[in-house]
């Protein structure tokens, strides 16, 4: 993601890629890492973001690497991007209350196929009794469930409170059916090799039901989405969550 993000900046020409950080590539050149020629080696930590006063950085980390990067994006007045997902409620009041010189998107998921994806599922949730979400991701995404599909379930549960309750009365393997989110909507995670990022949300009433999907083949679907919001967060005071606030749905 972080290579992808790089590429994706330096070809917007309303933006300039000016550092990069990552703690495991310290010390290569540009060229090696994202196949860009730029007068710049790969830093070890956020200094080199106060050295290049940079206007914004984008974050795509762990989760405890992120909050540490968000905090001290705050505490120096820098603009923040990040699609890191994991964080609890206590963070979301924490970065709230941190970024007060400058400000924050936080965004589970940037392609705007599947904000629009979580959009849709939230419309059509008070015309149903009953909805699961599967979401399938590649082997080496370590939360589960994404934060994608919690947001879904959210704004599903907030959306309609008449959900009928799950009638299992016997799981013949623990977890067979799923996480219980929100308002009793069963969540399900896939993790397969081959995969980056999928979704589906099927809702169910008498007589018929609706599938709403999204596929992400290529982390390239999701820098339309971050450029967006590195263009954007500087109009946008405070924390601001989800894409879907920018793109106005």
């Amino acid at each position: 993601m972080g290579s992808t993000v790089c590429r994706a900046v330096d070809d917007d020409p309303g933006l300039d890629l000016v550092a990069a950080v990552d703690p495991h590539h310290v010390g290569l050149d540009m060229h090696q890492v994202t196949g860009l020629d730029k007068d710049f080696l790969v830093s070890a930590d956020g200094q080199a973001f106060l050295d290049a006063g940079v206007d914004v950085v984008v974050d795509f980390t762990h989760v405890d690497a992120a909050r540490e990067n968000l905090l001290f994006l705050a505490r120096h007045g820098i603009h923040a991007v990040t699609g890191t997902t994991g964080f609890t409620d206590a963070d979301y009041e924490r970065f709230g209350a941190a970024f007060s010189r400058s400000n924050c998107v936080i965004a589970p998921n940037f392609a705007i196929g599947a904000v629009l994806m979580m959009r849709f599922a939230e419309l059509a949730a008070p015309y149903f009794e009953t909805a699961e979400i599967t979401e399938l991701h590649h082997d080496n995404k370590l939360d589960a469930p994404s934060g994608t599909a919690m947001l879904t379930a959210e704004r599903m549960a907030a959306a309609s409170q008449q959900w009928a309750p799950d009638p299992t009365k016997t799981e013949l393997l623990d977890g067979a059916r799923g996480g219980e989110g929100p308002s009793g909507i069963r969540v399900h995670s896939l993790r397969l090799r081959g995969m980056v990022a999928h979704q589906e949300v099927i809702l169910g009433t008498t007589g018929q039901t609706l599938s709403i999907r999204h596929d992400s083949y290529d982390r390239a679907s999701f820098m339309p989405g971050v450029v967006l919001a590195v263009k954007a967060v500087a109009d946008r005071p405070g924390l601001t969550i989800g894409l879907d606030v920018l793109l106005d749905l």
